[in-house]
């Protein structure tokens, strides 16, 4: 596209509209200009270009992945498609991982790495080069990371080793605008064909009907420890992530289904189809029929409506409501001596914890309900408590 724009260097100054510009000279007459728009720092960072310019762009882009039967896919790495600690980091129980690193030349067949140069090890999560495979075959894929440019770049290497997936199409913390916020700006795609995988809501603000929030992977010790979980990892424990039935399968199968929609069952509708409606006409299936009722999962006088539960439950398709009657299916609690648990269990209802909602939100399918029945620590005489407890 830079060759492009530049191609026409001899246009008169005085007729060129100054699409971009390179060090503050026009990218196309080459006149010393100041240009409102989009930095494009993944390229180069002194390349900026117009907001009419980019439009035009996107605009070109987006028709030429469509008519490929393509849309574009925004991917996070840490945590979202690997896990990385610094060698200082590392714990006595993670010693053991010295002797199972994997030769950096042959990045396809291995999955855990140690970057001396970067003073690092790096955990690629399991699954991830056979959806990286599938997924290309529907999505032109974006790399977008808070890392810095370095570190970006090594990790593309990892997962893209021989270059197929990713090309320049590489975002850092360095390259955007703002320094804690992600955005769509430098995809060049339309925000209608976009979807992103982050573990992170709130750093894309502009963009949460893109996003297939992920659940993040823990492998390293640091990686707990970063967010104040009083848990072994995944290698402190000598385990790992399911490949088959873990968070990338998953996410991958959600991503075959809304391919299939837009471009099969939308066909026709080619000026109206949205990426971000077929995303939530998914999501809203996943809980479709159940009606939930919550028991003192919410703070007293917390407006159960407003509740980040409440709020999961129903963009999954769920309906919820304040009290039980005969079409409640689900009571969600902790106690089992509550009068609503107590009602679930006396009325063949379900009677299950916070955490199958979570699961069915990162795992986009209703799960079974026995992994996540309420348990009684009480003895069966006891059962029975004060009716006044709600």
């Amino acid at each position: 596209y830079f060759a492009e724009t530049s191609s026409s260097a001899s246009v008169s100054k005085n007729e060129c509209a100054h699409p971009g510009s390179f060090g503050k000279l026009c990218v196309r007459c080459g006149a010393q200009v100041e240009v409102a728009g989009v930095s494009f720092g993944n390229i180069h960072k002194e390349i900026l270009f117009g907001n009419a310019e980019v439009a035009r762009w996107r605009d070109t882009d987006t028709k030429s992945v469509l008519c490929r039967r393509k849309l574009y896919l925004v991917l996070d790495l840490d945590h979202t498609l690997l896990n990385s600690t610094h060698l200082k980091h590392m714990v006595p129980e993670e010693d053991y991982l010295n002797n199972q690193i994997d030769s950096i030349q042959d990045c396809q067949n291995g999955s855990l790495f140690r970057l001396s140069f970067m003073n690092m090890m790096t955990k690629l999560r399991p699954y991830v080069h056979t959806f990286l495979k599938e997924a290309s075959q529907m999505f032109e894929m974006y790399i977008y990371t808070m890392g810095d440019k370095a570190y970006a770049l090594e990790m593309a290497k990892l997962l893209d080793p021989r270059n197929e997936y990713f090309h320049a199409k590489v975002i850092s913390r360095n390259d955007g605008a703002q320094r804690h916020q992600k955005s769509l700006d430098m995809v060049l795609g339309d925000e209608s064909a976009v979807l992103i995988l982050d573990d992170t809501e709130h750093v894309w603000p502009s963009h949460r009907d893109n996003l297939i929030l992920m659940e993040r992977y823990h492998f390293f010790a640091s990686s707990c420890q970063q967010f104040g979980f009083g848990c072994h990892s995944l290698s402190q424990l000598k385990s790992d992530e399911s490949e088959p039935e873990g968070a990338l399968a998953a996410v991958l199968s959600v991503l075959r289904r809304v391919h299939h929609l837009f471009f099969n069952e939308l066909a026709g509708q080619t000026g109206r189809r949205d990426v971000r409606q077929v995303l939530n006409t998914v999501r809203k299936d996943v809980l479709k029929g159940c009606r939930i009722v919550f028991s003192r999962v919410f703070p007293s006088k917390f407006p159960a409506e407003s509740h980040p539960l409440w709020k999961m439950a129903v963009n999954l398709g769920a309906t919820c409501a304040t009290e039980v009657d005969p079409t409640v299916t689900h009571v969600v609690a902790m106690d089992p001596g509550t009068k609503k648990s107590r009602w679930a269990l006396e009325n063949d209802k379900f009677l299950v914890l916070p955490r199958w909602i979570d699961g069915a939100n990162y795992l986009w399918q209703r799960l079974p309900e026995e992994n996540f029945l309420v348990k009684s620590n009480e003895p069966k005489a006891e059962a029975k408590v004060k009716d006044s407890v709600v």
